[in-house]
């Protein structure tokens, strides 16, 4: 199972970037494929949370309907999964925060690795760097020039 992390559901939904359209694309053939997807909780969170946010895209700031009608869409996805914390969830977490230079933004970064562990997913498409802190995950960054 591939696991989708918050930056690319950003630049899925805001095509502003250079990597908009890509990432756009990218979502839509998830969305629409047969393959076993998903998006952890907490980036449903943070993507709306970011999407929506008038300091980061001013007056151009997704609206809450259109930032949920987004996540919606993907969220509906046959094959989508939506994945959490789970029944056993303390144990993996603390392998994960008890790790040097786990400290403020890492932690939520730390939460994201776990419940991807959790789940077994067996990548995690992300354009941050900082998930190189927990070798359990595989990560990939499916925007980068080749």
């Amino acid at each position: 199972m591939i696991a989708v992390d918050t930056n690319l559901l950003v630049y899925a939904h805001r095509r502003e970037s250079r990597v908009g359209e890509t990432a756009h694309a990218l979502l839509t053939a998830l969305a629409e494929g047969d393959r076993v997807w998903a998006i952890p909780w907490p980036c449903c969170y943070e993507f709306l949370s970011v999407v929506t946010n008038r300091r980061i895209w001013k007056e151009n700031a997704s609206t809450p309907t259109q930032a949920w009608r987004q996540f919606h869409a993907w969220s509906e996805s046959p094959s989508n999964s939506m994945i959490g914390e789970t029944r056993d969830f303390v144990g993996v977490l603390r392998r994960f925060v008890q790790r040097a230079h786990v400290v403020s933004g890492v932690v939520h970064d730390a939460r994201i690795a776990a419940i991807c562990v959790a789940h077994g997913v067996e990548t995690l498409f992300t354009r941050d760097r900082d998930f190189s802190l927990f070798p359990e995950i595989r990560t990939r960054d499916p925007l980068a020039r080749k």
